[in-house]
């Protein structure tokens, strides 16, 4: 990619964050400003309805409860219904974020040795998980484009444009993949979760983009009562990112082709005007194939290029001058009769 290139794309990127942010600020901030007046308000309420509680005492039960909400306990929670973040199910969850990179961050290891132990899983999980990811993502892709390849046919039968075909191959991969890893999961999670359909939505972009805000994860209602559902959603995540990274890599594809410079040079002549019906030969590389005169009925058979003898006839119209001199990387050809 150009340097130019580069810069632009730095330029639109920087723009895009500031926009982003402007806007983010514009219609997050008032909800920021009110949800802290509430809880001022509520404090003051409480201390007033309750004066034995000292107000210092009362600050020093807040900071515990966001402490212990920050190691993932539930302050609503007492001893007959509490839960945990680390039965098999979650702890199986969690170490998937982290190999996916998600991270959702509602839960993170507290101690010095899960913290150390992290690290090195995260070392080792990562491209390990990035090789796998690979190798679902082309079997997937396989499969998906085999089932399309039939549908292809079809539409080529009925002598439809190779290039809408190509089209509509893409649409149709695209709303395959939306429909089994962006739908269905919705609506899951919609009657699992008992989310609306916007913060369904949400959940399933923000993990599946890998950027995993962690205000809302699958499983954190309903994972005592269904331990296999958080490792099910783990597994939905791989195939999802395995597509969704198949997408990239074809987006990607296409834009190379895209930005691939012409094979014919500049100073390539044009044969537009020749407007010559004549069956064509290939030259070499920096050349567009040249249409060649009709050739005289005759039989002749190749000789090496070293010997090589044109067959004497009058009736051999001459080539066009526009053809380069022959040189070695112009293989001698046949002709039958």
């Amino acid at each position: 990619m150009r340097r130019a290139t580069v810069l632009a794309l730095l330029a639109v990127v920087l723009i895009y964050l500031v926009s982003g942010a402007f806007v983010f600020r514009l219609l997050e901030q008032p909800h920021e400003s009110r949800q802290q007046e509430a809880l001022q308000v509520a404090r003051e309420q409480f201390l007033q309805r309750h004066r034995c509680v000292p107000s210092q005492e009362l600050d020093d039960l807040i900071v515990h409860v966001r402490d212990a909400m920050g190691a993932g306990v539930d302050p609503a929670a007492n001893s007959t219904n509490a839960t945990t973040n680390w039965d098999m199910g979650s702890a199986f969850f969690f170490a998937g974020t982290i190999i996916t990179t998600i991270g959702f961050g509602n839960t993170s290891p507290k101690t010095e040795g899960g913290r150390l132990f992290c690290i090195f899983y995260a070392l080792v999980g990562i491209p390990l998980f990035g090789m796998l990811l690979a190798g679902v993502g082309d079997h997937l892709g396989f499969s998906l484009r085999q089932a399309i390849g039939k549908v292809e046919d079809i539409f080529l039968k009925w002598q439809v444009s190779p290039t809408i075909v190509r089209v509509l191959s893409a649409l149709l991969f695209i709303l395959i993949g939306c429909i089994l890893f962006v739908t269905i999961p919705t609506v899951v999670f919609q009657r699992v979760e008992g989310w609306t359909l916007l913060e369904s939505v949400y959940f399933v972009v923000i993990t599946l983009t890998t950027i995993g805000f962690g205000d809302y994860v699958a499983g954190d209602g309903v994972g005592d009562k269904h331990p296999w559902y958080k490792p099910l959603v783990w597994f939905w995540i791989l195939l999802g990112l395995a597509y969704f990274a198949s997408i990239l890599t074809m987006i990607g594809n296409w834009l190379r082709v895209l930005s691939r410079p012409s094979p014919c040079p500049p100073s390539c002549p044009s044969l537009s005007h020749l407007n010559l019906s004549y069956p064509t030969a290939i030259l070499p590389p920096l050349y567009s194939p040249v249409p060649l005169p009709p050739l005289p009925q005759i039989s002749y058979y190749p000789c090496p290029s070293d010997s090589f003898t044109a067959p004497h006839s009058s009736n051999v119209p001459p080539l066009p001058s526009i053809l380069p001199p022959p040189t070695s990387s112009l293989l001698p050809f046949c002709i039958l009769h």
